[in-house]
């Protein structure tokens, strides 16, 4: 007991030097280097050197957990657990970093934060080599390579790699949000969640920055996919085709065009989609929401993109040249469609009769010509047409409506062509 006092370790480990107050300390220490777990959980044969984790780990299989927390009554198997979990009501912070000042409610947070200045990763994987500041994200890591997922949900049957995943998975069924912003009372399921409302919205804090460019982000992962810009990296890659994609919800959604899966379904007339923006466009069509306007002609439009083509016509601007004959375009498809004339592609034939054309909705208005469809129909004679230009021409009948005017003569026309051919008697051409 007296060497509590005096701080007197008189007994050294052969292996690193580290020296203890007690011989029982520096033989639990001592299995650290030999890997000697001498304690056996006999239910599921997990390993443990020491008796009092043993002792810890076995609550976890009897569901018992003595220490509950005085504030809001959460029940936790180990006190050490406890003391962490009271960090979150008392804010208290008392580990702070000497390099960039940052604080933590755990020494071990302040520890695991050291090493992104250190930049040291002391545990690796023995498969991929791929490196880690702590054992517990390796553990994470190692189960990519296995597909082992131990952790099932009672609920849905979902299954996770790791025990804080099924834990932040069951809050969706319980609806429980046990973190909350201190300055404005939202509240989160997950811990992550509630840090990157407060740094995104109260202090606009966003700690990780690109080397490369110098854009910040409040979050690592964001940091992470940001990266892939630079390095070209695309690491989530199709089984199917090949395909690579720098996020996984990329693939995710392109695997869809595989599965022919449309999870996303209108509720006004059932129309089904792949993805939930494809969706959100289409029910612009039953509530007549257009939320792009332009300022210029009042015009509106219901996807950003279009307003954007809109406004080239009152720029008049056309960014995108013809190579071969010096023609410009407002929009980079016209061109392309344009390039077909000069090389004389027409990569869309008509499977009837072999007709091909450069573009697709030619095609499809050729089609009708096998197949006698009209679909455009005249509401006041019933005459019906193949194309919606037809229609339109049509109406004039009715309507009397003659635009093409002749600025010489006054004369005017329904169609531009006629009075194409008309100005021929003025010119004398």
């Amino acid at each position: 007991h007296m060497r509590a006092h005096t701080g007197e370790k008189p007994f050294t480990c052969a292996t690193c030097g580290k020296s203890y107050g007690s011989r029982v300390s520096l033989n639990f220490h001592t299995r650290t280097h030999t890997g000697e777990r001498r304690f056996k959980c006999g239910v599921c044969g997990k390993d443990f050197r020491q008796s009092s984790a043993l002792h810890t780990h076995m609550r976890t299989h009897s569901d018992q957990k003595p220490y509950s927390c005085t504030t809001c009554g959460k029940r936790f198997s180990n006190k050490s657990v406890l003391n962490s979990h009271i960090i979150i009501h008392t804010g208290e912070k008392r580990y702070s970093c000497l390099a960039c000042g940052k604080r933590f409610g755990q020494k071990s947070q302040l520890r695991y934060h050291m090493m992104t200045h250190t930049g040291e990763k002391p545990v690796s994987c023995m498969t991929c080599g791929k490196t880690f500041t702590h054992k517990g994200n390796l553990s994470e890591h190692i189960k990519t390579h296995t597909g082992e997922k131990p952790f099932s949900c009672s609920t849905c049957g979902k299954c996770f790699s790791h025990k804080s995943l099924l834990r932040n998975h069951m809050r969706r069924h319980t609806g429980e949000r046990p973190f909350s912003c201190t300055t404005c009372g939202k509240t989160y399921s997950e811990r992550s969640g509630l840090a990157y409302h407060h740094m995104r919205i109260h202090t606009g804090e966003k700690p990780f920055s690109c080397g490369s460019c110098g854009k910040s982000f409040s979050r690592k992962e964001h940091l992470t996919q940001h990266m892939r810009i630079h390095t070209g990296e695309k690491p989530f890659s199709c089984g199917s085709c090949g395909k690579s994609f720098t996020q996984k919800q990329h693939l995710s959604q392109h695997m869809r065009i595989h599965t022919g899966e449309k999870p996303f379904s209108c509720v006004t007339c059932g129309k089904r989609f792949s993805l939930k923006q494809e969706l959100t466009r289409h029910m612009m069509i039953h509530t007549g929401e257009k939320p792009f306007s332009c300022v210029t002609c009042g015009k509106s439009f219901t996807r950003k993109v279009h307003l954007t083509r809109h406004m080239l016509i009152h720029t008049d601007e056309k960014p995108f040249s013809c190579v071969t004959c010096g023609k410009t375009f407002s929009l980079k498809q016209h061109l392309t469609l344009h390039m077909m004339i000069h090389t004389g592609e027409k990569p869309f034939s008509c499977g009837n009769c072999g007709k091909g054309f450069s573009q697709k909705q030619d095609l499809t208005r050729h089609m009708m010509i096998h197949t006698g469809e009209k679909p455009f129909s005249c509401v006041n004679c019933g005459k019906s047409f193949s194309q919606k230009q037809d229609l339109t021409q049509h109406m004039m009948i009715h309507t009397g409506e003659k635009p093409f005017l002749c600025v010489t003569c006054g004369k005017s026309f329904t169609r531009k062509v006629h009075l194409t051919r008309h100005m021929m008697i003025h010119t004398g051409q």
